[in-house]
């Protein structure tokens, strides 16, 4: 898998901080369920001086569920609003149950199952901020037959935070927990049954879908 890396205009990826190629190396890194098929997309150039992205679509049977993306920002000066200077930026939409929708705690739970999946890979992070958002589709008139349909969106942002490294002394981010936790987060929400605790699911492949291979 190929991340890619934005940054201003006529700076060029090349140019960017040693620290922040190496934690999109880490993005590559990231084991994903074989459901979540993961590619490149184009990362915003005007948020932060540096970014890289990955968008995903949950695919169970040929039938896509679920999608999202995920964004690794970068400000070596720093952002107030970040607490830090790295951001993940990250969102997911699902098909849900149209029942679902009037369930007074679903956006309570959704939003619990991103911070339990950062906590269950081990994603150490602060400042986490977000949204979900229940929507319900009714058809009328000729298109009555299809039926209602619903989704449930998730935008949230959080700063991660970077771990001693084996001598204990330097810092390193780490950003493989944060993707595998987004991509658990994708794969919850579609419905899908968590993998057994001790059963190690066969990781994505990457760009099967026309991107770039690893």
């Amino acid at each position: 898998m190929v991340v890619r890396q934005e940054t201003h205009p006529g700076t060029g990826a090349d140019s960017s901080p040693p620290e922040f190629r190496a934690a999109v190396a880490t993005m590559r890194a990231a084991r994903l369920r074989p459901e979540v098929f993961c590619e490149e997309m184009p990362a915003p150039q005007r948020i932060a001086p540096y970014a890289a992205a990955l968008t995903a679509d949950v695919t169970v049977e040929g039938t896509d569920l679920g999608t999202g993306r995920i964004i690794l920002l970068h400000d070596p000066a720093g952002n107030d609003a970040w607490d830090g200077t790295y951001r993940c930026v990250a969102y997911a939409r699902a098909e849900i149950e149209l029942d679902m929708v009037s369930d007074p705690m679903l956006a309570a739970v959704g939003w619990s199952w991103l911070t339990e999946a950062l906590e269950a890979h081990g994603a150490a992070y602060t400042a986490a901020s977000g949204t979900v958002t229940r929507v319900a589709t009714e058809s009328f008139g000729g298109m009555a037959e299809e039926g209602g349909s619903a989704q449930l969106e998730l935008r949230a942002s959080w700063t991660p935070i970077a771990v001693s490294g084996p001598t204990g002394f330097e810092l390193s981010l780490d950003v493989a927990p944060h993707v595998e936790a987004w991509g658990e987060l994708l794969c919850t929400a579609v419905g899908l049954e968590p993998v057994p605790e001790g059963v190690t699911a066969i990781p994505s492949r990457r760009g099967q879908r026309g991107g770039p291979g690893r």
